[in-house]
């Protein structure tokens, strides 16, 4: 029996897709129709596009493959395909019933086939890669890579592009959430006599400085190179790794912002800091490439602690904030709820992540006279 990482990012991947498909999660009510009376609408609906066929497929797709993958390496080699694909069926299914008590959503039997469609095929790809050995090469390849207990460092990596599409005022800016959850907590409880038991700010929020901006930008692309760091073996393949999360890194901001706000405007972030930012990164990632992966677990955390506070300490933008309304109402709202968990709670996951890692003794094995 493997220990695999197709366990907990299929895990993350279902519920980022509760998140994305009850998402705005208020409104709820019985509206006098029948919870199943989506199942029996005719095929197609009045209203659909190709858009939203592509993102029910693809959004499940990913999905089935996981659970296939998963069940595959725990030993359920025959009834990993079916199990996957009824499992992604059943989360489908699950989320068109509960739809029907959000007006802002609409339950569509549509959805349910072309999500179940998706589920099935992400198992049946990941059932033809192990047939054809590439499973097994992967985890060869991990082996030579990875230490043996790299599983949540990976899949905290395999998350981190995805939680760089949701629109953030930095580029690389995960984590910056603390000013809308004091607009939450302060909407909460309006009226009631725990209001002033919120800490009240000494100073407004400043915008930060290209110095700043600067700073933020090498932190955020520093920490997942640390991350990496701190479950790979040897130096020549964390340079393979920390180039690798630079290029990434790149293209997920450019693809966000081209969703944002239009293809041609998909590399108007790179302004001068930002810049200079990805410079003083490949100059950090080098300057760690010798460091135990221990220091670079502890370091780490230290990059964590500075980049937050730097982040929650300056405000968010008018334009971000009509780019979030944006995709809040228009035709991202299925992506919304998922960007924005994954934005918000990745460095913190990560922060948690390496306090435990770190806390831990390592294993040196025993010299053998």
């Amino acid at each position: 029996m493997h220990k695999t990482s197709a366990w907990p990012l299929a895990l993350v991947y279902a519920a980022l897709i509760v998140f994305a498909s009850l998402f705005p999660f208020e409104g709820w009510r019985a509206q006098g129709i029948s919870p199943d009376v989506f199942l029996w609408a005719r095929i197609p609906p009045p209203y659909w596009t190709g858009f939203d066929v592509t993102i029910n497929v693809l959004g499940y797709a990913p999905l089935g493959f996981l659970l296939a993958l998963a069940l595959l390496r725990t030993g359920w080699p025959r009834s990993a395909v079916l199990v996957a694909a009824l499992a992604g069926a059943l989360l489908s299914l699950c989320m068109e019933y509960l739809q029907i008590y959000l007006p802002q959503r609409v339950p569509s039997n549509l959805d349910l086939v072309l999500n179940a469609a998706g589920a099935l095929c992400g198992a049946l790809l990941a059932a033809l890669l192990e047939r054809l050995g590439a499973i097994d090469r992967w985890s060869q390849v991990r082996n030579r890579w990875f230490v043996p207990d790299a599983r949540g460092a990976l899949v905290l990596l395999a998350l981190w592009p995805w939680a760089l599409l949701f629109p953030v005022a930095e580029p690389f800016g995960l984590g910056q959430g603390l000013e809308r959850l004091e607009a939450a907590l302060l909407e909460l409880l309006d009226g009631t006599p725990f209001l002033p038991w919120l800490p009240v700010r000494e100073a407004a929020l400043s915008t930060l400085s290209p110095a700043g901006e600067l700073l933020s930008v090498a932190l955020g692309l520093w920490g997942p190179c640390l991350l990496a760091y701190s479950v790979i073996r040897h130096a020549g393949r964390r340079v393979v790794f920390a180039l690798a999360v630079v290029v990434v890194g790149i293209a997920a901001t450019a693809l966000s912002a081209a969703l944002s706000y239009g293809p041609a405007h998909a590399w108007e972030w790179l302004s001068m800091p930002v810049r200079a930012g990805l410079w003083v990164t490949l100059v950090l990632a080098a300057l760690g490439l010798a460091l135990p992966r221990r220091a670079c677990a502890v370091l780490l955390l230290l990059v964590l602690a500075v980049h937050l506070s730097l982040l929650n300490d300056a405000p968010t933008n008018a334009y971000l904030a009509q780019t979030l309304q944006a995709w809040e109402q228009g035709r991202f709202i299925r992506f919304f709820g998922i960007g924005q968990w994954l934005g918000w709670l990745w460095p913190y996951a990560t922060l948690v992540y390496v306090l435990l890692r770190a806390s831990r003794r390592e294993h040196v094995p025993k010299m053998v006279p």
